[in-house]
């Protein structure tokens, strides 16, 4: 998995029910970015991540499938998150 956008890394980890192993990057004042269900964590909290830098590798959700879940959140709430995201050419 990789960075959908650089900023920092404020929480990585189990403690979270139902996301499994999270990442939560923020992105500025009011956006973060979710990544959730990873197998290993690549980053700490506090670390400073570049667009596209590896974080984690995908893991499994429930029925032990491969799972990914991405969310953007802006001022807490999920929005879509095709309108954030850096355009990659």
């Amino acid at each position: 998995m990789r960075a959908a956008c650089a900023g920092r890394v404020v929480y990585s980890g189990t403690g979270i029910r139902g996301y499994g192993n999270l990442i939560i990057i923020k992105h500025g004042e009011n956006l973060l970015s979710a990544y959730a269900h990873n197998s290993e964590a690549l980053v700490r909290e506090g670390q400073e991540v570049a667009l596209g830098q590896p974080i984690a590798r995908m893991g499994e959700g429930a029925p032990q499938k491969p799972a990914l879940y991405f969310e953007i959140r802006r001022n807490g709430k999920p929005v879509d998150p095709l309108r954030y995201l850096p355009v990659i050419k």
